[in-house]
């Protein structure tokens, strides 16, 4: 835990970008790597709750009015205002959390077992001539933005 307590919450959240574009969309991977679902449930996130959050507000505005009742009144707006904020912020911070838990988990060391295969597949794509795209990735202590970062460049090599 000290590890994460040097980095600001923008780098975390920007760590979680990162980790979220490293990430192949492969389906097979989801056999072997839970990271897999909840990338994929992250991109889902970012992608559709802005639009939303503000499709929500714009709802919770447009009921408590009374409009489409014949009976709106602008202070029927503005009294629903405070209520229509927090759901839309609730659902606009959704894909803020997201990013900040993956962010996290992006800064993690790999577990003995994952780390050592991720050394032979690193290895592996080093003989296959990948080397200077390989300069980024560290050997002594793997994270999971590594082992992303190695997926990434393994899949788009096979691809070519």
């Amino acid at each position: 835990m000290e590890l994460f307590m040097n980095i600001s919450v923008v780098q975390i959240i920007k760590l979680g970008q990162k980790y979220i574009k490293c990430w192949p969309e492969r389906a097979e991977l989801s056999r072997y790597f839970s990271d897999y679902q909840a990338v994929q449930s992250a991109r889902f996130v970012c992608r559709y709750f802005p639009a939303l959050a503000l499709f929500i507000f714009i709802m919770q505005l447009y009921f408590s009015s009374g409009f489409f009742l014949g009976t709106g009144s602008i202070s029927n707006v503005l009294s629903a205002l405070p209520q229509a904020l927090v759901y839309g912020l609730f659902f606009l911070s959704i894909p803020v959390q997201a990013l900040v838990v993956l962010g996290v988990k992006a800064d993690k060391f790999l577990p003995p077992s994952l780390a050592s295969w991720y050394r032979s597949g690193l290895e592996k794509a080093k003989q296959q001539g990948t080397q200077n795209k390989l300069s980024d990735l560290t050997m002594s202590k793997p994270r999971y933005i590594d082992l992303a970062q190695l997926l990434q460049l393994t899949y788009a090599a096979s691809n070519k």
